[in-house]
């Protein structure tokens, strides 16, 4: 099984362009919580090992790599809310979630390498996007990985205020539990209206109501 490298990263360095970085988004298929991006410069020498893709690493082993890419690498977190999702749509939501993230890097970089086949279209920087990236590109697994367990690690908070749909077990995916959890108490203020099951519920109570 092949894993992510430093070859994209290394033939923009070949081409003059000595900070580049990796993008990833997580969390477009939730019914719940915001989308969450991550940028990442690597260090080309402290760079950690075992990086991959976020969904092929254990929960303990993606909190093990997002302490050390936090010392080691130059990492930006941002979201896109689900008012912003329910406005837009989840796409655009997603890549103004990227372009946040890149432009919360402390420095500006020069080349951008983006989990996906679309460019974001507010992002200004030279950009290349990668097909499975984040089990391609090691920048783009570490922005995965960030991505992910800051997306999870909110979820379980939302969940204190909100248990019935459990967040700190699905991330806010439509499971079983959180359907059922949909269809007993309702929509809270972190569902996101524009996805069909909770458009529907909305739709079915506005249906009772009349």
């Amino acid at each position: 099984m092949s894993k992510p490298d430093f070859s994209f990263e290394d033939a923009a360095h070949r081409r003059g362009l000595s900070c580049v970085a990796g993008v990833d988004e997580v969390g477009r298929g939730p019914l719940a919580g915001p989308v969450v991006a991550a940028a990442v410069v690597l260090d080309p020498a402290n760079i950690p090992d075992g990086l991959n893709d976020s969904k092929k690493l254990s929960a303990k082993r993606r909190a093990s790599l997002y302490a050390q890419l936090m010392e080691c690498a130059d990492v930006s977190i941002a979201q896109a809310t689900v008012s912003e999702i329910d406005e837009y749509n989840i796409l655009r939501a997603s890549h103004i979630a990227m372009v946040r993230a890149v432009a919360g890097l402390k420095l500006v970089p020069d080349h951008v390498l983006i989990d996906g086949n679309m460019v974001p279209r507010d992002l200004t920087t030279a950009c290349e996007t990668i097909v499975k990236g984040d089990a391609r590109s090691l920048s783009i697994a570490a922005a995965s990985v960030v991505a992910k367990l800051w997306r999870d690690e909110h979820m379980v908070a939302l969940a204190q205020q909100y248990p019935h749909y459990g967040w700190e077990k699905n991330a806010g995916y439509p499971t079983t539990q959180h359907k059922l959890g949909l269809q007993e108490f309702g929509v809270s203020p972190h569902h996101r209206r524009s996805f069909k099951p909770v458009h529907n519920i909305l739709y079915q109570d506005k249906n009772v109501s009349h």
